[in-house]
């Protein structure tokens, strides 16, 4: 499965980055493959890894911000694995034949 989630610090002001990074550092220490960009983190695992993952990332932001909200997308397919870079590459194959 791969899960895309952004957690995000609110009442905290403008600047959330510090708080975005105690999220992040959670994923990057889970050992699951991973990614992070401008809006979202996404990473690969079992159901039970992921969402344990995106709890402790919650629990990272939530333990110094009074609010925090958690936007998430999974896609669920069993037996399924690279899934991370093999639908990046499908992509990138049908853009470069047209």
């Amino acid at each position: 499965m791969i899960v895309a989630f952004s957690v995000t610090p609110l009442g905290v002001g403008e600047d959330v980055g510090e708080y975005v990074a105690d999220a992040v550092r959670v994923v990057r220490e889970s050992g699951l493959p991973h990614r992070t960009d401008a809006m979202f983190t996404s990473l690969e695992g079992e159901w039970e890894e992921c969402m344990d993952v995106v709890r402790r990332a919650v629990a990272a932001v939530e333990a110094r911000a009074p609010r925090v909200s958690l936007v998430l997308k999974a896609d669920i397919r069993p037996g399924v694995t690279d899934g991370l870079t093999a639908k990046v590459e499908t992509v990138e194959r049908h853009l470069s034949e047209g």
